[in-house]
């Protein structure tokens, strides 16, 4: 089960890196919790959203305020029905043109072959600062 777990989550970053969205949010369950860690008014993508509209919206308001300058992927490991992905990105936040650099940590919890929660961890204090007007 666990690799079959890694395989999935693994297919939804190359579906991200081809800018297909689609496929992520098939993947989903019904009643997907998904959370980008951290508080909506320090920045807009911040915060939790539900179901596959939700993640719909969030992949949205990632595309209409960031553009991606990389997106790399590291260490896969799963553990029971949870998957644990380390990776970096760096992105433009549109809106001031600053950049952002930041190593992260996903979390996916997988049941039945969907996504039932995703969780992000982030230095969520550079997206603020970023998008605060210069």
């Amino acid at each position: 089960m666990s690799r079959a777990n890694i395989t999935l989550v693994q297919s939804l970053y190359a579906a991200f890196g081809r800018g297909e969205i689609w496929p992520i949010v098939a993947a989903v369950a019904p009643d997907v919790n998904w959370e980008v860690v951290g508080r909506k008014t320090d920045y807009p993508i911040l915060g939790k959203y539900k179901g596959p509209q939700g993640v719909q919206g969030f992949f949205q308001q990632v595309g209409a305020l960031q553009q991606s300058d990389e997106f790399a992927p590291g260490e896969f490991s799963a553990s029971g029905d949870k998957v644990f992905v380390t990776g970096h990105y760096a992105w433009t936040i549109k809106k001031t043109g600053r950049k952002v650099a930041a190593d992260w940590i996903h979390v996916f919890t997988i049941k039945d072959g969907k996504v039932t929660a995703f969780r992000e961890f982030t230095d969520t204090a550079q997206f603020a600062e970023a998008n605060r007007a210069a």
